[in-house]
């Protein structure tokens, strides 16, 4: 009964988050990736949806398929019981129409970045039409209720209940991080959405030669200038770049014999970005790449490099400079 519950659930949850990803996709809006945690799933976007009716039906359909699913389960129940199926096969409909309706009810609380909250959003965002207040009051309400779910946890450790207590804690002070990051994504994507890389990297960056060695690379540029990855070029020809992580991968005793085109990793869409991309679509490669640092081309030329640092620093002074809360 545990594996075929648990099971159930997390077939729920993948249900419950496509239902989002299909309303989004109508929208124009394609979702990057699904992921499922302890506490439900997220799907991903790349974008804000497009305006408050979009948002408000993608928020919606989440908790609609739950309750739909609860509906199934329930009927199915019943129908099993008249049935008289054994004891195990009916525990496990009636859990998973227990646990849908639960999950579509609790998110429904109006806290971002639950479905509730995105519905709120919605809601103010169409009443003010100004998206970052909207995402802002919505994400007020999130971190509230997750100091609720805080405080909550708190009283019932201190009354006993240790197991649900932290369950309550590490749930609320989640929700509260979840609501704080969903704002400033919304901030970053707001104020650095129409800037395209040519604004912000650092022309002309530091090469090195495929010839060097290894030994040679990290005494004189990762040692020296502490940057943790360089574009490797060969009579005037980028040929791709060396990161730090790839000479970490070969052992000490042989960096005197290999050279740097050894380990090269070449160019591609994981490294390299065009030199009119937005800041956007850069800071989401970096972030499903985990590369710091782009190589920005200008069509068969390397016009510069770009790092997530200074992008930070860049977003920090726009928030600071025009006085964003």
């Amino acid at each position: 009964m545990g594996v075929f519950g648990a099971i159930g659930l997390f077939g729920s949850i993948v249900f419950h988050e496509l239902a989002h990803s299909l309303v989004a996709r109508r929208y124009g809006l394609p979702i990057s990736s699904i992921t499922q945690f302890i506490f439900g799933g997220v799907a991903q976007m790349d974008k804000e949806p497009p305006n408050p009716k979009a948002e408000f039906l993608m928020a919606i359909a989440g908790p609609l398929s739950s309750f739909a699913l609860s509906a199934v389960s329930y009927l199915a129940f019943k129908v099993s019981y008249q049935a008289q199926l054994p004891l195990p096969a009916l525990g496990v409909l009636g859990y998973l129409a227990f646990a849908n309706s639960l999950l579509g009810g609790f998110n429904l609380i109006p806290a971002f970045p639950l479905d509730g909250g995105r519905a709120l959003r919605a809601g103010l965002w169409h009443w003010k039409n100004d998206l970052r207040r909207a995402t802002h009051t919505a994400s007020r309400a999130g971190a509230l209720f997750g100091f609720i779910l805080m405080l909550s946890g708190v009283f019932h450790v201190i009354t006993g209940d240790f197991i649900v207590g932290v369950w309550w804690f590490v749930m609320g002070l989640f929700l509260r991080g979840a609501a704080e990051a969903s704002y400033y994504q919304v901030i970053a994507r707001t104020m650095l959405g129409g800037e395209p890389i040519r604004q912000f990297m650092t022309p002309n960056p530091t090469t090195v030669s495929p010839d060097l060695s290894l030994d040679q690379v990290v005494e004189e540029h990762f040692y020296r200038s502490l940057h943790d990855m360089y574009p490797v070029m060969e009579d005037s020809r980028l040929i791709g770049c060396i990161s730090s992580k790839q000479v970490a991968g070969v052992p000490r005793d042989q960096w005197k014999q290999l050279r740097v085109r050894d380990v090269t990793a070449p160019c591609s869409k994981e490294n390299t970005v065009d030199i009119d991309t937005g800041v956007l679509t850069a800071l989401s490669i970096m972030n499903r790449t985990g590369n710091s640092r782009l190589l920005v081309m200008d069509g068969d030329r390397l016009a510069g490099i770009v790092t997530l640092k200074d992008l930070l620093k860049l977003l920090a002074l726009k928030l600071e400079l025009e006085g964003v809360a």
